[in-house]
């Protein structure tokens, strides 16, 4: 497993170390020990799993906020996905930047995204699978969107927007 620092402070890839013979092949997706070498308070307390039938399906951007701020472990298991994430963090370095990843069946990569980020994928082929893992509980008191075309932080999305939700609209 090897892991690289993204340029939103506190965000990584995790590249896992793939294992393949006749059968197929074996990977690690999360091993803490590893991690804690780069993220120090590491206890995911739920998972969570996404599908979306169509390319070009946009979910997110979500946060939490106050006591209910949750960091996520980002998979994505089947086809892929444009993934965004922006720093809302007024006291880090990287504050109101957002960041972009392309997370695939066939890369196996994973991205953790620190508390205090919003965060969002949009699928880029159809029968799209992603699993994330999160720090803290779902709050729907606490969760706030950001409008993936806000002016603010003009987004490029790599193509056309089909499906949203009424809540991410």
């Amino acid at each position: 497993m090897k892991i690289y620092k993204n340029k939103i402070k506190g965000s990584f890839t995790i590249v896992p170390t793939v294992v393949k013979d006749n059968r197929g092949f074996f990977t690690r997706i999360m091993c803490s020990k590893e991690l804690k070498k780069n993220i120090k308070k590491f206890k995911f307390v739920q998972s969570n799993h996404s599908f979306s039938k169509n390319k070009g399906t946009l979910r997110g951007l979500h946060y939490q906020v106050k006591s209910f701020a949750e960091a996520k472990l980002i998979h994505c298991i089947a086809g892929s996905i444009y993934d965004v994430i922006i720093d809302l963090r007024k006291k880090s370095s990287t504050y109101l930047k957002w960041e972009s990843f392309l997370l695939t069946k066939k890369n196996k990569k994973l991205l953790y995204v620190p508390k205090g980020c919003a965060h969002g994928f949009l699928t880029l082929t159809n029968n799209t699978a992603v699993i994330y893992y999160v720090d803290n509980f779902y709050n729907p008191n606490y969760e706030k969107v950001i409008k993936y075309n806000d002016k603010k932080f003009k987004i490029k999305w790599p193509i056309a927007i089909k499906s949203v939700s009424k809540k991410d609209a």
